[in-house]
C-alpha cells in the first residue's frame, strides 16, 4: 500500500524544500514509509526520470559533496494533482473499511 503513496510523500518533502538523500531517507524511516535508504535511491530515479525531481550537487561542511533533489515545475504540478485526489480517496477508503471518516 505505501507504494503507490511513498512518491507523493517525497514530492510533498520536496516541496518545502531541497532535500539530499540522507535527509529523505530519515523522514521516511521515521514515518514507517520505507525500510532503508536502500529503497529510496530507485524512487528517486523513477521521479527523475519522470521529469517530477532535479538534482543539483552543492558542497558540505561535514563530508564529500552533497547531490539535492528539488521538484521541477512537472513535479509541483504533479504533487497538486495527487493533493486533489488523496483526500477523497482517503474518505472512500474509511467508509468502506468501517472506520470513522476523518474531518
Amino acid at each position: 500500500m505505501r507504494k503507490g503513496v511513498v512518491e507523493y510523500c517525497v514530492l510533498g518533502l520536496l516541496a518545502r524544500e531541497p532535500m539530499y538523500g540522507w535527509q529523505l531517507a530519515d523522514a521516511l524511516t521515521e514515518s514507517g514509509l520505507i525500510a532503508s535508504i536502500g529503497t529510496l535511491y530507485p524512487l528517486l530515479g523513477r521521479l527523475r526520470d519522470n521529469g517530477w525531481v532535479t538534482t543539483f550537487d552543492q558542497p558540505s561542511d561535514s563530508g564529500p559533496v552533497r547531490r539535492y533533489y528539488r521538484l521541477t515545475d512537472a513535479g509541483v504540478a504533479q504533487l497538486a494533482l495527487f493533493r486533489t485526489q488523496w483526500r477523497p480517496f482517503a474518505l472512500t477508503v474509511s467508509r468502506l473499511v468501517g472506520e470513522e471518516v476523518p474531518s
